[in-house]
């Protein structure tokens, strides 16, 4: 998969998913937009959780999918969700890069919220269901730097290292009730967050944006490429199917060698 390009389609994984139901958080771009894309072709019936609501709903319109417009930050409408879901992909995300002296502390609370607290509450309305039909998938979508750190990024490591804690507490508890729960761990994917987070770092680090890519993105994999949505959710679908079902609590790395070192 080392040439692959912008775009490409995934089908790498033959699973059935025609009696289930999944709920996307993020699904109306990037990462999230391609495992709503790829459960719906396994016969998923999915709906697209997003803060964009019109995105949300053109993507949910281009597979008769359901859409949702929700800010996950907001424990109101968190609480108000109707989660019936026999897959959920957790993979909402924001990012601000700042040192942590200068990191704003509504913002750090901000990013908990969406990408911690959010998939907690989630699934922990799910879980039910899931218990009564002893079947069930959790996909948290973590990162490399739920494995490692990298300055100016205070939240979302802290998110992401939570995010995989709180994965393996269900792994242990939902396991012997036929549900799994399993981490997704990439590098830098090809995704509007990695975009906006290339300028921001070329502000922090005042570089230009190509020296971002090329000396801080692409240090630390032995693969020098961004990797595609498409191929974090071929990960995603092949966690939904039966040859998958003794992978619990496990944190998948794509990062191309990254955390090999």
């Amino acid at each position: 998969m080392d040439d692959v390009s912008a775009g490409t389609r995934f089908s790498a994984v033959n699973v059935d998913l025609g009696d289930k139901r999944a709920v996307v958080t993020g699904g109306a771009s990037g990462i999230g937009r391609a495992c709503a894309e790829r459960l719906a072709r396994a016969g998923a019936r999915v709906t697209v959780v997003d803060l964009d609501g019109a995105a949300a709903g053109r993507v949910a319109g281009e597979f008769g999918g359901e859409a949702i417009e929700a800010d996950l930050s907001d424990y109101g409408v968190l609480d108000g969700l109707e989660v019936e879901a026999d897959i959920v992909v957790n993979n909402a995300g924001l990012q601000h890069v700042a040192p942590v002296e200068e990191f704003p502390p509504e913002k750090f609370t901000t990013i908990l919220r969406v990408m911690l607290e959010a998939p907690f509450r989630i699934v922990r309305a799910a879980l039910p269901g899931m218990y009564e039909k002893e079947w069930g998938r959790v996909i948290n979508i973590s990162s490399v730097h739920g494995l490692r750190a990298s300055p100016y990024k205070s939240a979302y490591v802290s998110a992401k290292h939570g995010l995989e804690g709180f994965s393996k507490v269900l792994a242990r508890e939902g396991g012997p009730k036929g549900v799994t729960s399993n981490c997704i761990c990439p590098a830098y994917v090809r995704t509007p967050l990695v975009e906006k987070q290339i300028s921001d770092q070329a502000k922090t680090h005042g570089i230009s944006e190509d020296r971002v890519i090329e000396e801080i993105m692409l240090t630390e994999p032995a693969i020098k490429r961004l990797i595609e949505p498409e191929e974090v959710a071929e990960v995603a679908a092949f966690l939904c199917a039966p040859e998958a079902s003794f992978i619990n609590g496990a944190s998948l790395t794509m990062d191309g060698g990254w955390t090999a070192r």
